[in-house]
């Protein structure tokens, strides 16, 4: 009875060491799973080589349209308005010469009269003093041989009425001037933008008559930064004046007109640390059709330089540029190298370097997050290439296979 007892108790006990030592076989026998990398290729990159063009730089600005003569016309003498030109209005244009405005001018032809009777009469009184002197010679000469003295000759006298004829012409010659300076002549083509007189007016001297702007040249004064003027050539410091083409909006129409850069104040301003550039333009009013429209005083306009000088540069995107002046350039290992560059100058758009690489280098257009010397990339078109964290992982992985089979091994 007991060893029935004892067998049904054993049977289950044996059984489960029997399953305890089989599984342990099964476990130690077994081969570990073949291990296979996962591939992770290199950053794929859009590079392009660069090369070299010819670069004329276009500096923009802009400003407003001034006259180069503006005239506050004043009387040089006194007297009523008795005339005014037609043209003589605000908005009126005139020719150089034209008479603007005429002042009374009779007490100033009397003046003249006066002025030539006192000519002739000091004219009258040297041919006299010159009789006389001759005279007074031969008198002296008849009486004794020695030679006469110069009051016997009356030379004093002569030089007296030698100084009247002169005193006498310069007055006729200043009431000349005063008849002439009743007329109010235009010193050059032009347009009249006030007049402060009207007929009948007395006008003392000194009084401002009006003002006037020269329609011959117009300026326009256009602010240069100081990395901007580097680039373009401003009359006195280049043998040739730069072009310059104004742009403005005239009645809801785009006009261009043609300009030249002809100097510079010379000075850097204070406030805005600017220098200012001076444009001249010709015959802004178009009174010769010299443009398509005419370029009024007080117009805005915007304006381009186009630079004289012309440079071999590497043009490319502004979004290229790093914000250490740096660029991203791939080598012929297809691993980024980061370059520092002279940068000639930049845009919204675009960038120009100077130097720092070579024509024909690989420079990276894409974004790359993190970028190393280096890193390993690829271009459209390679053949998959890991990255240096998948080689690393497929290392790794290795190493952890080796090791669990020398382990089961043992």
């Amino acid at each position: 009875m007991k060893n029935s007892i004892l067998i049904k108790s054993g049977i289950p006990l044996f059984i489960v060491l029997i399953a305890f030592v089989a599984a342990a076989i099964m476990i130690k026998s077994r081969k570990p799973p073949e291990q296979v990398p996962v591939e992770i290729p290199a950053f794929l990159v859009d590079a392009k080589e660069v090369t070299t063009e010819q670069v004329s730089f276009i500096v923009k600005s802009q400003g407003n349209v001034v006259p180069r003569n503006k005239t506050a016309l004043s009387a040089q003498v006194s007297g009523q308005v008795v005339n005014l030109s037609d043209v003589f209005v605000a908005g009126g244009t005139f020719k150089k010469g034209d008479v603007l405005a005429t002042l009374e001018q009779d007490d100033y032809r009397t003046d003249l009269k006066l002025a030539e009777a006192e000519l002739a009469q000091a004219q009258a009184a040297l041919q006299e003093e010159i009789a006389r002197g001759k005279v007074a010679e031969q008198e002296w000469r008849s009486v004794s041989s020695v030679a006469p003295p110069e009051l016997g000759l009356r030379k004093p006298q002569l030089a007296k009425e030698q100084a009247n004829v002169k005193a006498a012409e310069a007055k006729l010659e200043r009431a000349k001037r005063n008849l002439a300076r009743t007329q109010i002549t235009a010193p050059y083509n032009g347009i009249v933008v006030e007049r402060n007189i009207d007929l009948g007016q007395f006008v003392t001297m000194g009084s401002v008559l009006g003002t006037i702007y020269s329609t011959d040249t117009a300026e326009v004064r256009l602010p240069i930064t100081d990395s901007d003027l580097m680039f373009i050539n401003i009359a006195g410091q280049s043998n040739e004046d730069a072009p310059v083409l104004l742009t403005a909006s005239v009645g809801g129409v785009k006009r261009t007109w043609q300009g030249n850069l002809v100097r510079s104040e010379g000075i850097l301003d204070t406030g805005s640390r600017v220098v200012y550039a001076i444009v001249e333009v010709k015959d802004p009013y178009n009174m010769e059709s010299s443009h398509n429209a005419p370029l009024r005083f007080g117009q805005f306009v915007e304006a381009e330089i186009t630079s004289r000088k012309n440079e071999e540069l590497m043009v490319l995107p502004r979004s290229i540029l790093r914000l250490d002046d740096t660029i991203l350039t791939v080598n012929d290992n297809r691993e980024i190298e980061i370059k520092p560059v002279e940068v000639a100058r930049t845009t919204a758009k675009e960038v120009f370097i100077r130097s720092g690489i070579q024509q024909g280098t690989l420079v990276v257009r894409s974004a790359v997050p993190n970028p190393y010397n280096g890193m390993k990339v690829r271009l459209p078109g390679d053949e998959p290439v890991l990255s240096d964290a998948a080689e690393s992982d497929t290392l790794d992985d290795n190493e952890k296979v080796e090791g669990n089979t020398s382990e089961g091994g043992n």
